[in-house]
């Protein structure tokens, strides 16, 4: 037993007692194996996996780890949401709040509202309309990748993915912090409009924090699980639709979802199923464009007043205040009529005090409020449904506290707004239910996600028909607007000898504005160029008896990431020259006919069997008609082609072989950070990682040894402590204090952790030898308390097992006499150790080397409950001896067979009868012996402390050498 279970708040002699073992212990150790098997079933070989939510203005972080619920990790200042702002000031980096502030002192070093400029050139409408709202920051574009970089100065210049991969890896400390585990898997939600270019500009980002990102979740679909899994019991076989509307700092998006549970084709399983059956947005719409028109109101106030000749505008760290006011304001508006705006020292020792009234923000917001429901109304419209199929609209979002919001909104849909979500949390919650699903590990309950395609997908490739008219451009919708995904497609080129290419890029975006249009930047994603077509045909022309066309491959991933995943030749030949060849079943193609994207229907476009026009429109908008006839065409083609190969198939055997044609991707949106430059960034981030460490761990080592020197001087002042230490010991002791505080608030020139570390060694030799006299003195009574707790249950023990031997009851014969006699030894022994330890200690004074410790008291106490525990167990294990029955001597036959029978019968039925008590008395015996042993006090007062059990024993219990 040891002694932090003896010193535990509360413990009493009771708990201790030996007799208290016999039920405690099996509680015990049951209660151990539900904690180790409730791990092990939570996450078996599991490590800790984490969600971020990363807003433009916010960040939460969600984890789960073995046996700890989803939950969200909070930060240095035990918040729940961070300010997603980074700062660089002196060399050093902050974060969150921290660097909130350095941000006012110098706006130009401080670094938010970053998300949106992810993947684009410098070139994009958002970064000009970045530079606008935020005018202090220098923005310049990469030379190689036409992509942001904020320049600080020539020699500190931070990349968009730089600058994100930094706040990944604070979201990943906090998690880490939060669960005691090292974290690498993630899941990160991102805006559902965010195209290829921003996706996989994250993932970059991502991978330059060293994290591996499990999956890229849009946010609404993030918030839609999160719904779905707490309102599981509500889902059934009847689809409900919900919208989810989220306004917050710099976007606004709703998403029209259905609930349904739905049966697997493969597993055959039931599962709920969340499916996005439509989106709208505005990404420019939120409560930052509030907040900045009243930033840019209030400064025109300030200039009014004519305090200063200087334009407030034109001064960074003056609108950087006005900036943070504004939210202030605009926050306490959404709650009260009015309030006062006052910043001291706005500007040249000027302060300033206006009054702001609810009314007047929403003027200052006239032309944004009819944009507030039109993402609304495109969801509806994108999905197909009218309003009166809408279960509830539920909202969420900072931006959807605004009363004028909500009120437009309420107008909009003509019914109450739902809110039985937590705003800020929702999305994490969601993504972090997701990780536990995707990592290795963790067993959650299914739940599907489909999410929905906002911009469609298709690709573009030129035909020769061969007839000598004009080469014509086709297109083909791979992925079209709000197609569900994960999704994997099949395109087939059929005509084509020689090598060409084919572009993917983004198909009809007529659903958006041009405005749109023109953030998402360039509109092409993947160029493929086909190598070496015209040698692979040559060289398999005698073996192909059917081609079957080139075969390209592609997937939308669960993180709605475009993949061209492989292009191959396919044909049939005879099975007779079955070799390597013919068993080159390839990966590629298997993973596509697996997920149902059958090569024939809905999977596979037939490109060059399709009937085409030059022009893109009419070859996407055929008329009904054609259509039809094409089809027809094409069935009959089918079928006179299925009829020829069946004849074939008669006399020869075909097989299908798959060859893998060389192919060169090229990304065309914009170029990735890859290669020397990514290493140069890797760089950059350890070095800055390392500084930030080092910097901590001395600020770490400093507090310590400032805390601990004025710890121990406060202590040697109190006489509880002061007794414990010699005159000498304090004397030494308190001049090393004064001798190490003068040290520190010395000029010390590139100071170390060491330095302090070694200096808190040196005083700590010193000190833990007070400490730990006083430690033993506060903590000594009680366990010398628990010791004669068990010693007196000891004893009461002993008085019941004496009863319980041969001598004392024959056909009770638990014990044997030298078992009692050792553990009447070990009572002795230790009740007169105890006896003499205690009045010698008691002799010696506070600051004498301690003789009678904590652990010698323990090491007594488990020796006692040693030997208790062997006989209670060889008590609980006992069971009675049936004893053996004497035939009956035969007698001369009665003259009545009848009353013989009855007469033997009787007789065979007492003997049953009695062997059936014995062992009844002494199973009963057995409980009431526990059940008396349990209470020794009770027992004590029945009389005598004798018990009835009916003891057996196994061995012979020897005494051992060490008693």
């Amino acid at each position: 037993m040891s002694a932090e279970a003896i010193n535990k708040p509360g413990t009493t002699n009771r708990q201790w007692s030996t007799t208290s073992l016999i039920s405690t212990i099996p509680l015990f150790t049951a209660a151990c194996l539900l904690i180790i098997a409730g791990s092990c079933i939570t996450g078996a070989n599991a490590a800790a996996v984490m969600s971020v939510d990363l807003g433009t203005e916010w960040m939460k972080v969600g984890v789960v780890s073995p046996g700890v619920p989803m939950e969200i990790a909070l930060n240095r200042e035990s918040k729940r949401k961070t300010p997603v702002i980074l700062a660089f000031r002196d060399g050093l980096r902050t974060f969150g709040e921290d660097a909130v502030t350095v941000g006012i002192r110098e706006p130009a070093a401080a670094y938010g509202y970053l998300l949106d400029l992810l993947g684009k050139t410098i070139d994009n409408p958002i970064v000009d309309l970045y530079r606008k709202r935020f005018p202090y920051y220098e923005i310049i574009g990469d030379p190689q990748r036409g992509t942001v970089i904020f320049k600080k100065s020539d020699a500190e210049q931070f990349s968009i993915e730089e600058l994100v991969a930094q706040i990944l890896v604070k979201a990943k400390e906090f998690a880490q912090e939060s669960t005691s585990q090292p974290i690498t898997e993630c899941v990160l939600t991102v805006p559902g409009y965010f195209g290829q270019a921003e996706r996989e500009a994250l993932l970059t980002a991502a991978e330059l924090a060293n994290l591996k990102v499990l999956q890229l979740i849009n946010d609404y679909t993030a918030v839609a699980l999160n719904y779905g899994v707490f309102h599981g019991a509500e889902i059934n076989e009847t689809a409900q639709y919900i919208i989810f509307y989220d306004m917050g700092a710099y976007k606004t998006s709703a998403a029209v979802v259905s609930y349904q549970l739905m049966k697997d084709k493969v597993t055959k399983e039931t599962n709920p199923v969340v499916q996005v059956l439509g989106v709208g947005y505005d990404r420019t719409l939120g409560g930052l464009e509030l907040q900045l028109r009243l930033r840019d109101y209030l400064a025109a106030e300030f200039n009014a007043m004519k305090k200063t000749k200087t334009d407030v505008t034109t001064n960074s760290r003056a609108l950087a205040k006005l900036f943070k006011e504004a939210g202030r304001v605009k926050n306490v508006l959404s709650a009260n009529n009015d309030h006062y705006a006052q910043i001291e020292n706005l500007l040249e020792d000027q302060d300033f005090k206006l009054q702001v009234t609810r009314e007047k923000l929403e003027e200052l917001g006239a032309d944004l409020w009819p944009r507030v429901a039109k993402p609304l109304e495109q969801a509806l419209s994108a999905s197909g449904l009218s309003l009166d199929t809408i279960s509830q609209v539920i909202i969420f979002g900072g931006g959807t506290r605004v009363p004028k919001v909500q009120e437009i909104l309420k107008q909009s849909i003509k019914q109450e707004l739902g809110k039985s979500l937590n705003a800020d949390e929702a999305a994490t919650m969601g993504a972090v239910y997701k990780a536990a699903d995707l990592a290795t590990g963790f067993k959650v309950k299914k739940f599907v996600v489909k999410d929905a395609v906002i911009f469609p997908i298709q690709v573009t490739f030129e035909r020769d028909p061969g007839d000598g008219n004009a080469v014509r451009q086709v297109k083909r919708v791979l992925f079209g607007h709000m197609n569900a995904y994960p999704q994997k497609k099949v395109i087939t080129f059929n005509k084509h000898t020689e090598d060409f290419d084919f572009n993917v890029h983004y198909g009809d975006l007529n659903h958006l504005s041009a405005e749109e249009i023109s953030y998402i930047g360039p509109l092409n994603i993947t160029r493929v160029e086909l190598e070496k077509v015209k040698e692979l045909l040559e060289q398999h022309q005698s073996d192909v008896v059917e081609s079957k066309g080139i075969k390209a491959y592609f997937t939308l991933d669960d993180s709605g990431i475009f993949h061209c995943v492989g292009v191959e030749l396919v044909y049939d030949k005879q099975k007779e020259d079955e070799g390597t060849l013919a068993k080159l079943g390839s990966t590629i193609s298997k993973l596509f006919s697996k997920d149902g994207a059958k090569e024939s229907a809905d999977g596979e476009e037939h490109a060059d069997t399709e009937p085409t026009k030059p022009d893109a429109e009419n070859t996407e908008n055929k008329s009904e008609k054609d259509t039809k006839e094409a089809n027809k065409t094409e069935e009959a083609k089918a079928a006179e082609d299925k009829d020829k190969l069946a004849a074939k198939n008669d006399t020869v055997k075909l097989v299908t072989v798959k060859e893998p044609i060389s192919h060169k991707i090229t990304q065309l949106f914009t170029n990735p950070l890859s290669g020397e430059a990514f290493e140069k960034s890797v760089e950059k981030l350890t070095s800055i990682n390392t500084a930030e460490s080092i910097r901590n761990r001395l600020e770490s080592t400093l507090n310590a040894l400032e805390s601990h020197v004025i710890e121990v001087q406060q202590k040697l002042d109190e006489d509880e402590y002061a007794s414990c230490a010699s005159p000498e010991e304090k004397e030494k002791i308190l001049e090393l204090c004064s001798s190490i505080s003068d040290w520190l608030y010395e000029d010390h020139e590139n100071p170390t952790p060491e330095m302090y570390e070694n200096r808190l060694k040196e005083l700590k030799k010193l000190t833990n030898v007070f400490l730990a006299r006083h430690w033993e003195h506060s903590e000594r009574p009680e366990a010398l308390k628990a010791l004669d707790g068990m010693i007196d249950s000891a004893k009461k023990f002993l008085s019941s097992a004496k009863n319980l031997t041969e001598e004392a009851n024959p056909d009770k014969d638990i014990f044997t006499k030298v078992e009692i006699e050792t553990l009447n030894k070990v009572i002795a022994e230790t009740s007169d150790w105890k006896k003499v330890e205690n009045k010698a200690q008691e002799q010696l004074k506070r600051h004498d080397e301690v003789r009678l410790t904590v652990k010698s008291v323990t090491d007594k106490m488990s020796l006692l409950d040693r030997e208790v525990k062997y006989m209670v167990n060889k008590l609980k294990i006992w069971k009675p001896k049936v004893k053996p029955t004497k035939k009956p001597k035969k007698e001369p036959k009665p003259e009545t067979s009848e009353t013989s029978g009855d007469i033997e019968s009787g007789s065979g039925a007492n003997s049953n009868e009695s062997t059936k008590e014995q062992q009844s008395e002494a199973e009963s015996a057995v409980n009431v012996n526990e059940e008396q042993v349990g209470a020794p006090e009770a027992a004590a007062e029945e009389g005598g402390g004798k018990t009835t059990s009916e003891p057996t024993t196994t061995e012979e219990h020897t005494p051992r050498s060490d008693l």
